[in-house]
């Protein structure tokens, strides 16, 4: 059986961690995406305020059919 995905980059921020920066990307695409399939983590970083961590973000590579 053959599949095509469309694959998008998304980016999610979290106060707690670059994992729930993940899962907070996800359950937001997946409000207007259906049938999404996988994601790739491409890159972690961390926002910087007055020498603190202030946020963890996570830039998703996410296929869906």
């Amino acid at each position: 059986m053959s599949s095509v995905y469309k694959v998008i980059e998304v980016i999610g921020s979290s106060d707690k961690s670059w994992d729930d920066a993940a899962q907070i990307a996800v359950a937001r695409a997946s409000e207007t995406l259906n049938d999404l399939r996988v994601a790739e983590v491409i890159s972690q970083d961390v926002k910087i305020e007055n020498g603190k961590v202030k946020a963890f973000r996570t830039k998703l590579s996410l296929s869906f059919k």
